[in-house]
């Protein structure tokens, strides 16, 4: 699940018009922007299965993507975009970090733990829809699908008339991204 973190930043800034879009992109994907140092540090790890892949891969993100971290990265987050946006939009902004974690839990195997480092030796979450690329892709496909559909309504219905060329670029702009990140996890699917 990569695109389908962005999907929700598209859905959401429908109903949001108030925050920019970069900020619930980045908010879609902050889990994995926090992974990157901690990976590098040595920290958190992605081991692949057999061959690697899509989603042949074990993660090992036992700080950023533990229950307790994302909750805790989502109102931090929270809290920062609430002083720039108002509390309404803070608490956007931390339910769309936090959606990560639950789509995360949807297709990981067992790699999540609830508190960070694994403390106290919980059993690892993950309902494992990645065991079948297929389905996995189908949900990804219908979250942009779905992200894709309410952000070009969004773009159409909040434009005068003078703008309505910009909207459609702009909202043809977001599903090219979406199908075009779609199109990279297919590749890596099938190749």
């Amino acid at each position: 699940m990569f695109t389908g973190h962005f999907g929700v930043a598209a859905a959401v800034k429908s109903k949001t018009p108030e925050l920019p879009l970069w900020s619930l992109v980045v908010s879609s994907q902050l889990l994995d922007i926090a992974f990157i140092p901690f990976n590098l540090a040595g920290v958190e790890s992605i081991v692949p299965i057999g061959e690697g892949g899509y989603a042949q891969v074990i993660i090992y993100a036992f700080y950023t993507h533990s229950f307790l971290g994302a909750l805790l990265l989502a109102i931090l987050a929270a809290c920062i975009a609430g002083g720039f946006w108002g509390k309404k939009s803070g608490v956007i902004i931390g339910a769309v970090v936090f959606s990560h974690w639950i789509l995360d839990l949807i297709v990981h195997r067992p790699d999540m733990p609830i508190l960070p480092g694994n403390a106290g030796d919980f059993p690892l979450l993950g309902f494992g829809l990645w065991e079948s690329a297929f389905a996995s892709l189908l949900v990804e496909l219908f979250i942009i699908t779905v992200g894709s559909f309410f952000y070009f309504r969004y773009v159409l219905k909040s434009s005068s008339p003078e703008r309505r060329g910009k909207s459609i670029a702009a909202g043809c702009a977001m599903t090219a991204f979406l199908f075009l990140t779609f199109a990279f996890d297919m590749i890596s699917v099938f190749s």
